[in-house]
């Protein structure tokens, strides 16, 4: 079970970080990518199977919140910060 869990932790993991660099605005996209590593970090260590499964479903229901969120941005498009020039 615990390699299971840990490949589906791993696998929603990389999913929420590619669903983050959708995000138009650099200050979204910047902030997603950011929390989303520190609640994994923080999270890292927990070994109890129920409080790994309620963060996965916790994890889940934010990366449909990501998602939802990256296509509102996207339909409200902005202009592009000068951070986001000189990033290339």
């Amino acid at each position: 079970m615990a390699s299971s869990s840990s490949a589906q932790v791993l696998s929603l993991y990389r999913t929420m970080l590619r669903e983050s660099k959708k995000f138009s605005s650099y200050n979204y996209r910047t902030y997603a990518i950011r929390r989303i590593r520190d609640a994994f970090k923080e999270n890292k260590n927990v070994k109890d199977i129920q409080d790994i499964q309620t963060l996965l479903n916790r994890a889940k229901e934010n990366l449909e919140i990501i998602q939802r969120q990256v296509t509102v941005g996207h339909l409200y498009s902005t202009h592009k910060l000068v951070i986001e020039h000189q990033e290339k």
